[in-house]
């Protein structure tokens, strides 16, 4: 239902107009004197105005204008009974939505009212949720406050708008569609399609039909001619995920679009011109591929010409908090209200885990956690077993970080942590508890790092005594 502000001085006009909208189902608000509709037009705020041109107060064309100057959301219908295609024209010219003649049938006004709303209604929606995924898109919600996010920020914000070719390199789950929708949402192409596959999902020869798209009979299957992804981004973005697992004749096909603009479909021998940023993303090192002769060296300098780096987040664990508070409020919103927290031991563990899954494992970690956790606390029982397991001190090696550590490694660290313990303890005369929190870990942690049996508390020991 919509509010429509009526004005002409005609009083059977307006009841006709009236009966018109009300049967539509929409609220009316009648008006024969302009200048009152005119002083209440912002107190009623409508999303129609339909309004006579020729009045005696205020004329058409004013109330137009005053609904422009005021109302971003408000379409105007204007009427006449002495119209000729000069005013229609200045009508539409000055901001109507719809010209219409006196005398008019109730059916051609409830189909220009029904038009109007259902257009601004669509307007709303799309407008709405441009805004959605804008913000979603935004730099700012991309999660971290650590300084090598940073330097992902300030360059995603320095190169959105323009039209290289970029090369977002990462780890799988470090949010590398998350970076691309950025680039395209705040770049002049944001109203046109963000277009993306994962080329590692489809086989050569379906990859090719998929990306270029092929002719009739080109192939068994091939039913009818089909446009590819290229031309279904037309003037947006196309954002060619695990870019690294492209076979190398397909890597020739894509180099020659990338060079000329132009594609050719599979079966086809006519050309096709193309208006396409392209976006490439890989979660391996190209050059080492380009060295095994795995991937071309001209199309990995085509695709890289400004590449982006995304950190594991083992390489920024200061940002894993501020991460789970991210996760935590959308289990907030998924489950109705509910508030979820999170104990700060739990937080500690999460901020020593290597995280191999990155961003994508920690979320999937939050989600376990919220769901098996009890009185909305998430506590270190919580946690995945792979995560427990290392916080245990049966730590596993972890591969791609600045030093790979292996298990000889393991072993020496245990051993000095071990060494450290007992020196502390023997400083303090042997008095464990002492030392434990000079170390600033419990009991059962100091223990645990020993290898040694946690004793039965000193009452407990005193009971069995008695017995």
């Amino acid at each position: 239902m919509a509010k429509i502000l009526i004005v002409d001085d005609e009083p059977n006009i307006v009841e006709l107009v009236v009966t018109a909208c009300k049967e539509l189902g929409h609220e009316t608000f009648p008006f024969t004197n302009s200048q009152k509709a005119h002083d209440q037009l912002e107190s009623i705020s409508p999303e129609l105005v339909i309004s006579d041109i020729k009045m005696g107060q205020i004329d058409g064309f004013e109330v137009l204008r005053h609904v422009k100057s005021t109302l971003d959301n408000c379409q105007v219908i204007l009427m006449t009974g002495q119209g000729n295609e000069e005013i229609a024209e200045r009508a539409i010219a000055e901001g109507a939505r719809y010209y219409i003649r006196k005398p008019f049938k109730i059916s051609e006004m409830q189909a220009r009212v029904k038009h109007v709303i259902e257009f601004s209604d669509t307007a709303k929606e799309r407008d709405t949720l441009m805004k959605v995924v804008k913000r979603a898109a935004n730099p700012e919600n991309i999660i971290g406050t650590s300084p090598k996010m940073d330097e992902v920020y300030h360059l995603i914000r320095k190169i959105a708008d323009t039209d290289s070719t970029i090369l977002i390199q990462g780890e799988s789950g470090t949010g590398k569609e998350l970076v691309a929708r950025a680039l395209h949402f705040n770049s002049s192409r944001q109203h046109h399609p963000f277009v993306a596959i994962n080329c590692s999902a489809l086989p050569e020869n379906l990859l090719e039909s998929e990306l270029f798209g092929h002719k009739r009979g080109s192939f068994t299957g091939a039913v009818s001619d089909k446009a590819g992804l290229f031309e279904e981004a037309e003037r947006g973005t196309i954002f060619l995920d695990e870019v690294n697992s492209m076979a190398l004749p397909l890597q020739t096909k894509l180099l020659r679009v990338l060079q000329e603009r132009q594609l050719r479909r599979v079966g086809d021998t006519k050309t096709v011109p193309i208006n396409v940023r392209v976006l490439g993303a890989t979660n391996e090192s190209l050059l080492d591929k380009v060295k095994d002769g795995k991937f071309r060296e001209d199309l990995y300098y085509r695709l890289a010409v400004i590449p982006i780096e995304l950190p594991p987040l083992r390489d920024r664990p200061e940002d894993i908090p501020l991460l789970v508070q991210h996760f935590l409020k959308k289990s907030v919103a998924a489950d109705g209200g509910n508030g979820i927290k999170i104990e700060p031991r739990a937080i500690e563990e999460l901020q020593a885990y290597g995280w191999p899954g990155n961003v994508r494992e920690l979320e999937n970690a939050i989600e376990r956690a919220t769901a098996l956790c009890d009185d909305h606390v998430i506590r270190m029982k919580d946690l995945p077993p792979q995560l427990l397991k290392e916080a245990s001190g049966d730590r596993q090696p972890r591969s791609g970080g600045a030093l790979p550590i292996g298990k000889k490694l393991d072993d020496f660290i245990r051993d000095q942590e071990r060494r450290f313990i007992e020196e502390t303890i023997k400083q303090n005369g042997g008095n464990r508890e002492k030392a434990a929190k000079i170390l600033g870990v419990s009991m059962a942690t100091l223990y645990r790092k020993l290898d040694a049996k946690v004793p039965k508390p000193a009452k407990a020991v005193r009971a069995s005594v008695k017995r």
